[in-house]
């Protein structure tokens, strides 16, 4: 039984695919997870309660933590730790191996590209605690008590995906008509990656022996365009015409008083500023795989779009 924790969000509707093709059993765990083709299970958890996160992983092989947490620092500081502590517990007792699918936020403003061995140097109150929830998987690795990897992504996109920056402010805008929008800086190089590639590399590791007990950057293609780059390709994948506007920190502050969401954004608009280059090489040597390039990617999210299923 492949089991994933927080299914329902982009990359987990995503995996459900993936493990279904490959005729793997798949159990969906949420609050109120919805089934889906193919799934063999729906569980309802609530897994910030460690006997709710047990009995929603009995019985698994390998579990995935996906889970989308509200974005509010408050929320992730009270709620995280207590899912990961649980996620681990219940992995440890049920004998399964634990799949952490994390974000870049540990990393903080990186020097360079962003590998895997980038230290954690977080600048932000949600890097500190995905650096925290990180290191306390690390840890249990490490001390040989669980078996587990990271799978961690840049930023990403794809069809259907409903909280993604470049979906929301570019290619949902442009195929509505509106012109798009970018934040702080379109002229600085920002990695995508693209959500079937995610999916498809977690299935990847999980059936890996040699990839275990290892972190790992999902497939990301090479070579980030810059925002005005991003617009001028989504555009032209719609047939429209490449109109944009910048959202300034002052403007995003001043959002910020009215709408949480926004104001939960802004201390992360340094990722926005500067290059933002995510190096996925370890896992393209490791299993000869080619990332999606981002004119293959763009078109397929913008006919998802076009569809009305984006």
């Amino acid at each position: 039984m492949h089991t994933i924790l927080g299914a329902g969000g982009a990359i987990g509707t995503e995996l459900v695919r993936v493990l279904v093709k490959q005729q793997k059993a798949v159990r969906l765990v949420g609050r109120s997870p919805k089934g889906a083709d193919g799934a063999a299970e729906a569980v309802a958890a609530d897994l910030s309660q460690l006997d709710q996160t047990i009995g929603a992983v009995v019985g698994s092989k390998v579990v995935y933590l996906l889970v989308g947490l509200k974005y509010d620092a408050q929320v992730w500081a009270d709620l995280w730790p207590r899912v990961m502590h649980n996620a681990i517990e219940a992995c440890k007792r049920t004998q399964a191996k634990l799949v952490f699918f994390d974000n870049v936020y540990p990393y903080g403003k990186a020097d360079g590209p962003m590998t895997e061995d980038t230290p954690f140097n977080p600048c932000s109150r949600k890097g500190e605690i995905r650096a925290r929830i990180a290191t306390t998987l690390l840890d249990e690795i490490k001390a040989g008590k669980l078996q587990a990897l990271i799978a961690r992504s840049a930023d990403f996109y794809g069809p259907r995906v409903k909280t993604s920056i470049l979906n929301i402010l570019v290619i949902d805008k442009l195929a509505k008509g509106a012109a798009a929008s970018w934040l702080v800086n379109d002229a600085v190089p920002h990695s995508f990656t693209f959500t079937p590639d995610a999916a498809e590399s977690l299935a990847v590791l999980a059936e890996t022996d040699a990839a275990w007990n290892q972190t790992w950057h999902v497939p990301t293609a090479a070579q980030p365009l810059c925002g005005k780059e991003y617009i001028q390709m989504a555009a032209q994948a719609l047939g429209v015409a490449a109109r944009h506007h910048i959202l300034g920190r002052r403007l995003i502050k001043m959002a910020g008083w009215f709408n949480s969401d926004i104001r939960e954004t802004y201390e992360m608009l340094y990722q926005n500023e500067s290059a933002y280059r995510f190096d996925s090489s370890k896992f393209e040597r490791a299993f000869t795989f080619e990332p999606t390039s981002y004119v293959e990617g763009i078109r397929r999210t913008a006919d998802a779009c076009r569809s009305g299923a984006g």
